[in-house]
């Protein structure tokens, strides 16, 4: 029987608060705000599976950050972590862990940056490998906050390089227009970025931040052949 690989956008990628105290208009200069935030998620592929999952942003240190995913059902479970500093707007990943299991199998990697010689340790089925990597590459979850930052800073063509599975990998992203959408915050206006790296293979990636919760991500949609995902906020608080 194959098992089914839980998708990347269970990233990183999720109470009522109409007085959260989160700035209409933040500084440009300044850093997200720490945060907890509830996504209630669906994937459809054969079969239609509902998660919740959590995303976490805490400052660890004067000059780190940590970043966390989680999401939980009967049969998958996803963990996902990035410590990180920052510097003039640039995320600068330390390391990387992902572990997951569904229906039984589990999956653990971890990435662990050096700076210093410009490689990142690929650690999978306790098999490590380096690989050289660019300045400003990122991992797969941290690129969610550089591409909040990049908005903040009012960029409207993003390009990213992220370490991934061994290789490195271009992801590419475009602002479309404001949009307002329905959640259970109420009705928010929002930014709708699409992934546009990938369109040729078929697979279509939407998300939507919105200005007035420091660019958090609040919905998001993936649709592939036979297969679709879709990401909702349901509650969110600042640190």
């Amino acid at each position: 029987m194959r098992t089914r690989k839980i998708p990347m956008c269970l990233m990183a990628i999720f109470m009522s608060i109409p007085m959260l105290s989160f700035s209409s208009t933040p500084a440009p200069d300044s850093f997200l705000t720490p945060y907890t935030a509830v996504y209630s998620t669906v994937w459809k592929k054969g079969i239609s599976l509902k998660v919740e999952g959590k995303q976490t942003l805490s400052k660890k240190s004067d000059d780190l950050w940590a970043f966390v995913f989680s999401a939980n059902s009967m049969i998958a479970s996803l963990d996902e972590s990035s410590t990180f500093r920052v510097e003039q707007h640039q995320i600068i990943p330390i390391i990387y862990e992902y572990k997951s299991a569904v229906l039984g199998k589990k999956r653990t990697a971890t990435l662990t940056f050096d700076w210093e010689k410009n490689l990142v340790r690929n650690d999978v089925k306790d098999k490590p490998w380096n690989l050289a990597i660019n300045p400003n590459t990122l991992d797969k979850l941290s690129i969610q906050l550089q591409l909040r930052q990049d908005l903040k800073l009012g960029k409207n063509e993003f390009d990213y390089q992220i370490a991934d599975g061994g290789y490195i990998k271009n992801w590419r992203f475009e602002r479309e227009k404001m949009e307002t959408i329905k959640t259970k915050l109420g009705r928010l206006l929002a930014i709708k970025i699409i992934r546009t790296d990938n369109l040729d293979k078929g697979k279509r990636t939407s998300f939507w931040f919105v200005p007035k919760l420091d660019y958090l991500l609040v919905k998001l949609e993936h649709k592939e052949d036979g297969e679709s995902y879709y990401l909702d906020i349901d509650s969110i608080k600042s640190h």
